[in-house]
């Protein structure tokens, strides 16, 4: 019996990479009967067969996973923004870092097409938030050497809204990657979707990093989300204030005496980042804990 990591997964079949070459296996009838489905990242034990395909024999105990894109053993999450046609969303950043989060799971801001919008404010928010924040281009190779470097080891995804340059920054980091990018409607303000399926792809510097599809297709399930009263340790900026309400069940919305709220008000908290954490609580607090995903 030989152990590997999914690099892919298409169809029925999975891609696993052994260390030294990639062997299509196929699960067997025990996980479909135990419910249980073998994910982009998993590490695998199988059993290679006389055709030289294999069979998956035991799915190794996971550190995290997710949903939407569904991958696991996720080291860190690279959230690809712009403030270049398309514009991101603060909240979609903050969504996806809330979940990573939940999930034990680092997470890169990375500004992309800063030749094009510097994206200087956006930065700032998650600097001032305590994340890892560069700026890059794909076109240009700005900021990818650093970039480079926090990637080197890591088992990694990346993810944002469509358009931004994914698919982009991945053939720009590897020159012999050719990975299809989208064009951009203009009157739309948005990519076209590239990327179908998740896949890991071995990058020079010993990453392994999967390109994932556009947030429109990454439509994170509402049961990925924190408890309401967890999602608070989500927003690490929030950590200074916590414990200093005047009320110890304090939701940090509107309630009197919120150090949080206090912190907003004081331009120590973006406002931005504080209206994600309204919106994700109303959100968490709509779903029943019967209701939830377990990890």
């Amino acid at each position: 019996m030989s152990e590997g990591i999914i690099r892919k997964a298409l169809s029925g079949f999975y891609y696993v990479d052994d260390g030294q070459s990639v062997i299509t296996c196929r699960a067997r009838g025990k996980h479909r009967h135990a419910k249980i489905s073998p994910l982009v990242g998993d590490r695998v034990r199988f059993t290679t067969l006389e055709d030289g395909s294999g069979a998956l024999d035991e799915i190794l105990p996971r550190k995290n996973e997710f949903y939407r894109p569904a991958v696991a053993n996720i080291d860190l999450l690279v959230v690809v923004a712009s403030e270049a046609i398309p514009v991101t969303d603060p909240f979609l950043i903050d969504r996806v870092a809330a979940i990573a989060a939940a999930r034990g799971c680092e997470t890169l801001i990375c500004v992309n097409k800063c030749d094009l919008e510097p994206g200087l404010e956006l930065a700032r928010i998650y600097e001032r938030a305590g994340f890892p924040t560069l700026q890059v281009s794909a076109e240009t190779g700005e900021g990818l050497e650093e970039l480079r470097r926090f990637l080197t080891g890591k088992v990694c995804a990346f993810t944002g809204n469509s358009g931004v340059g994914k698919s982009s920054i991945l053939n720009a980091l590897e020159a012999d990657f050719d990975l299809p990018t989208g064009e951009i409607s203009q009157k739309l303000g948005r990519g076209r979707h590239t990327t179908r399926h998740v896949e890991l792809f071995r990058l020079s510097c010993g990453a392994l990093a999967a390109d994932t599809p556009g947030f429109s297709s990454f439509d994170v399930d509402r049961m990925e989300l924190a408890r309401k009263e967890e999602l608070q340790y989500a927003f690490r900026e929030f950590a200074p204030y916590l414990g200093r309400c005047r009320f110890q069940d304090c939701a940090h919305g509107k309630e009197k005496g919120c150090a949080v709220l206090a912190a907003v008000k004081a331009g120590d908290i973006p406002e931005s980042r504080h209206r994600s954490y309204v919106r994700l609580y109303e959100q968490a607090r709509a779903i029943p804990d019967w209701e939830r995903k377990e990890t």
